[in-house]
């Protein structure tokens, strides 16, 4: 059924939530770039010469999908289906707006792998990389908004910790490889990984202020853990937990549409702000040859 010679990779995820032991096979493209190969190809340039990307992308990514659920609520309301109905909206703000568009990495109820969903927004040349989640935890209690960024030395916090491993365990192969590189590769991402991250705490700082104004903050700072899906070496990722959907108050929310709308509004002016002080290279120049 394939239409192109593939790679087989296989990884074995333990046991999680419904789920017993599962043998996973990805089959992956032989001509399909890494993201190292992705992070030194320049941008190609539209055919009347100009840069390719005259617009500025946000990636939305839509937590879990298809056969992972993510958490679950007291009433049974799915992550997956929340973080869906969340980014489809923001993305319709984000069309809206002069000079942005909106790229979609999930728009209907699918898996998607968590390197797949970085390498997808660097096919998009994207500039802003956004995941859209709903918290958990087993104390019922637990609520409020929370913003992450990539942290490559540890969790910012316990529970920061426990989010990441649950998010990973829906992939155990994702992310940036090292192994196999050589010093060059590692150097190089290190290096973009680091300017990125600058620009991910900017914009999570921006993100977490918004949220405030709709939602109770679980933590007044932006946090950090090892998320796979934030890895992208050069694109500014965040991820943000919109309430705690193991809450039954903020399950409730969660499932209204109109409260849904607030939350996308927030993350809308968020990014509106972020962008304001600052313009990808690429439409700077495009300006910059028609002024």
């Amino acid at each position: 059924d394939l239409k192109s010679r593939a790679k087989p990779e296989s990884f074995i995820l333990p046991p999680n939530g419904g789920y017993g032991h599962r043998l996973v096979v990805d089959l992956i493209a032989e001509n399909a770039a890494t993201a190292v190969e992705l992070a030194e190809a320049p941008a190609q340039p539209a055919p009347d010469g100009r840069p390719a990307m005259d617009q500025i992308v946000i990636a939305i990514d839509a937590g879990h999908g298809g056969e992972d659920p993510g958490a679950r609520g007291p009433r049974g309301t799915k992550e997956k289906d929340v973080a869906l109905s969340i980014a489809r909206k923001l993305a319709k703000l984000v069309n809206a707006e002069p000079g942005m568009k909106a790229v979609l990495i999930r728009d209907g109820d699918y898996y998607i792998g968590l390197r797949e969903r970085t390498l997808k927004a660097r096919k998009a040349q994207a500039d802003l990389f956004i995941s859209i989640h709903a918290d958990a935890f087993p104390d019922r209690s637990a609520r409020g908004s929370s913003v992450y960024v990539l942290s490559q030395r540890g969790a910012s916090s316990v529970h920061a910790r426990m989010l990441a491993e649950r998010e990973n365990a829906a992939d155990l192969v994702g992310g940036v490889q090292l192994s196999g590189r050589d010093d060059r590769d590692a150097f190089l991402l290190s290096v973009l990984q680091d300017t990125s991250l600058e620009a991910s705490f900017d914009v999570a700082n921006r993100l977490l202020g918004e949220m405030r104004q709709i939602n109770p903050l679980h933590k007044r700072d932006v946090q950090q853990a090892g998320f796979m899906v934030l890895k992208s070496p050069d694109i500014p990722s965040v991820l943000v937990e919109t309430a705690f959907i193991s809450n039954r108050h903020e399950e409730v929310k969660l499932s209204d549409a109109q409260h849904q709308d607030s939350i996308a509004r927030a993350l809308m002016r968020g990014i509106r702000g972020y962008f304001s002080n600052y313009r990808p290279s690429t439409v700077a120049t495009a300006d910059a040859s028609n002024g």
